[in-house]
């Protein structure tokens, strides 16, 4: 296989921990250090205010209101959807943006989200609902449009396993149009239809809507998760996630 002679984004500032996007850019730490402020905000009860910058769907609240979440609402919760894990009316979402190339992203989709996905999305209570957020080069994009199209099939879980088996370098070549096609191949997917779908305007349109998604929340890096009305950032341990979840039972019950 021909490596591609595409330029590759920059390189993480760190590889131990934390989202992929983590530069040594202010361009960069804004939008996270706003989610983190307005997290923080929520719990203590008071509005959020940012003159820098503006994370939509949250407003403040008047003398003795409740602030508005800026995270609720953004679940989907749509029957049938191909790239969502678990019942529709679970009690908790998990709303994830991730990016395909992303090495943390894949961290937590073999280390994490299968444990995730036993203890709560089999049991009932938790939905997990895939966000595409591409943001690391042209392969990222291919990849997220092709996962798409293998979810048209009914096997978008099966190809998001495949892409995230082991860890490869950005925009090298690994998921080039022969190689996601390979992958389409193992998993007995109609090629003509793989393809057709992944070119089509319909993939096209979601794959924007969730980047856009995305970026309205002040998030540009992956891996990000909104568990419930509470963010979480990066490539957490389980444990980080069970504290998070269960807090957002107990508010549901």
């Amino acid at each position: 296989m021909k490596p591609s002679t595409r330029s590759t984004p920059p390189r993480p500032a760190s590889r131990t921990g934390g989202p992929y996007a983590l530069r040594r850019t202010a361009g960069w730490l804004g939008p996270v250090l706003v989610i983190a402020v307005v997290a923080v905000l929520i719990v203590l009860g008071r509005p959020a205010s940012d003159e820098g910058s503006t994370v939509s769907g949250g407003q403040a609240a008047g003398a003795g209101e409740e602030p508005e979440n800026p995270f609720a609402g953004l679940a989907r919760r749509t029957p049938g959807d191909p790239v969502a894990l678990g019942e529709p009316d679970a009690p908790v979402v998990i709303i994830e943006y991730s990016d395909f190339q992303c090495p943390f992203c894949g961290r937590h989709a073999r280390q994490v989200k299968p444990r995730l996905i036993r203890e709560y999305v089999d049991k009932g209570l938790v939905r997990i609902e895939w966000r595409d957020l591409p943001y690391l080069g042209p392969e990222s994009r291919d990849a997220a449009a092709a996962a798409r199209a293998a979810g048209a099939q009914g096997r978008f879980w099966e190809f998001h396993d495949a892409l995230y088996a082991g860890e490869r370098r950005v925009n090298s070549g690994a998921l080039d149009d022969e190689a996601l096609r390979a992958t389409a191949r193992e998993l007995g997917l109609d090629l003509a239809r793989f393809d057709a779908d992944r070119a089509s305007t319909v993939t096209t349109a979601a794959i924007d809507r969730d980047g856009q998604e995305a970026t309205s929340m002040g998030i540009t890096g992956t891996p990000a998760f909104i568990v419930g009305g509470t963010p979480i950032i990066g490539a957490q341990p389980f444990e980080a996630f069970k504290q998070t979840i269960d807090r957002e039972l107990e508010l549901v019950r």
